[in-house]
């Protein structure tokens, strides 16, 4: 193999790999665009839950301490029938 070649192969190689970079680096900057919307989302779904616990537990603290109920009469299918 002569040394012309030889260069052009490596030259072709190299334009190649230079190509692949350039399409990594892309999916990379996607990548970490996704990353960082998630991770906003992700925040806001925890402040939202917050608020929400925040509010179940105002509605529990209103509750009164004790309440008495009554359990609900058993269902007997030999009283009930016709």
């Amino acid at each position: 193999m002569d040394q012309a070649t030889q260069i052009q192969q490596i030259a072709e190689r190299t334009e190649r790999l230079l190509l692949r970079h350039r399409e990594l680096q892309r999916t990379n900057a996607l990548l970490t665009e996704q990353v960082a919307l998630l991770a906003q989302e992700r925040d806001s779904l925890k402040s939202r839950l917050g608020a929400a616990r925040a509010r179940i537990d105002a509605l529990l603290e209103r509750l009164p301490e004790s309440t008495s109920v009554a359990p609900a009469p058993a269902y007997r299918k030999d009283i009930d029938a016709p």
